[in-house]
């Protein structure tokens, strides 16, 4: 499948004409031909990109270090999702770490030309402004729940928002479709792979979660009431 079609997928472009994908796609060179592997670092606080990232294939996830050294997770980028930084708005991308958590395609739009398409469409303008209201929202939300509380409580919230990102149905569960293992989760809540190791096979026993090899469904019911409640 060819980028422009990888474009239109994005959900911030699906009322731009074709006219306007062409020419958005015309300034959008590949940023790799190559796919990226797993666990590549594509951006840190001391390595900035200018311009506009569009994720084509794969996940990336974005991630802060505190002081002691813990990771936190920000956010997990899927196929239409956007990062980076122009002059009129930024996904405030500039001080945290992005990685491959899969094998990825990225394709990028300098600031430059961005900038002029941007202002011959200010629909398009509004549109992005929306999007970065709802992305920082929910980006600081997901940092608040897995930077405090209980590590159970840190990986439920963490794999409810999996499951609603990229999650299949699939007998009562719901599956989160990528492979994770418990040493990624760990790394993703700021906790040990033995921790969650433990806390993974009392939430399986209790049927919140099924798990195979490196894989996880959970019950999002049953995992909502559970976070509501403080019953973990």
């Amino acid at each position: 499948m060819d980028k422009l079609w990888y474009l239109s997928k994005i959900r911030i472009f699906e009322a731009l004409s074709s006219e306007d994908l062409q020419e958005l796609d015309q300034m959008a060179p590949m940023t790799h031909f190559n796919a990226l592997p797993k666990n590549i670092i594509v951006q840190s606080p001391d390595l900035k990109r200018d311009g506009l990232f569009f994720v084509k294939k794969g996940k990336l996830r974005v991630f802060k270090i505190n002081g002691e050294g813990r990771q936190f997770t920000a956010a997990i980028l899927g196929p239409g999702n956007m990062f980076g930084e122009v002059d009129s708005f930024s996904f405030e991308t500039h001080d945290v770490y992005i990685e491959t958590i899969e094998e990825s395609l990225i394709c990028s739009v300098m600031k430059e030309h961005f900038e002029k398409f941007l202002i011959k469409r200010p629909e398009l303008a509004l549109r992005f402004l929306k999007e970065l209201s709802e992305r920082l929202k929910e980006r600081d939300e997901l940092i608040e729940k897995l930077a405090l509380g209980h590590v159970k409580e840190r990986i439920l919230h963490l794999l409810l928002k999996l499951s609603e990102q990229f999650g299949v149905e699939e007998d009562g569960y719901v599956k989160i479709d990528f492979a994770l293992t418990h040493q990624e989760i760990a790394n993703m809540i700021g906790a040990t792979r033995e921790s969650v190791t433990g806390f993974l096979k009392e939430l399986s026993i209790k049927g919140l979660i099924r798990t195979s090899r490196k894989q996880i469904s959970i019950n999002q019911t049953k995992v909502m009431e559970c976070l509501d409640s403080g019953d973990f």
